[in-house]
C-alpha cells in the first residue's frame, strides 16, 4: 500500500521560499500571482495492507518526524 503525505506551513507562518518563488514568477512576467505557499510531498511504500491501520501509522509518523506540527500542517492520502 502506498501513502502520500503533503506537508505545508500553517497559514500565518511566514513562508520565505514561497515569497521568493512569487517574486521570481513576477520577474518572469507572471503578474497574476498574489501569493505562493511552498511545501513538501513525501511518498511512502507501506507493508501494511489494512487501510485504516496504514493511515493511523502514517499519521503517527507525521506527528513524530515528518512534520513539525508547531508550524506545519499535513494531509495523509492512502493510495
Amino acid at each position: 500500500m502506498k501513502a502520500r503525505v503533503t506537508v505545508m506551513l500553517k497559514f500565518g507562518v511566514l513562508d520565505p521560499q514561497g515569497e521568493a518563488v512569487r517574486h521570481a514568477l513576477g520577474s518572469l512576467g507572471f503578474q497574476g500571482v498574489n501569493g505562493v505557499r511552498q511545501g513538501k510531498v513525501i511518498e511512502l511504500d507501506l507493508v501494511e495492507s489494512d487501510r485504516a491501520a496504514a493511515e493511523a501509522e502514517v499519521k503517527a509518523m507525521c506527528e513524530k518526524l515528518l512534520a513539525n506540527t508547531v508550524i506545519e500542517s499535513y494531509r495523509v492520502e492512502i493510495l
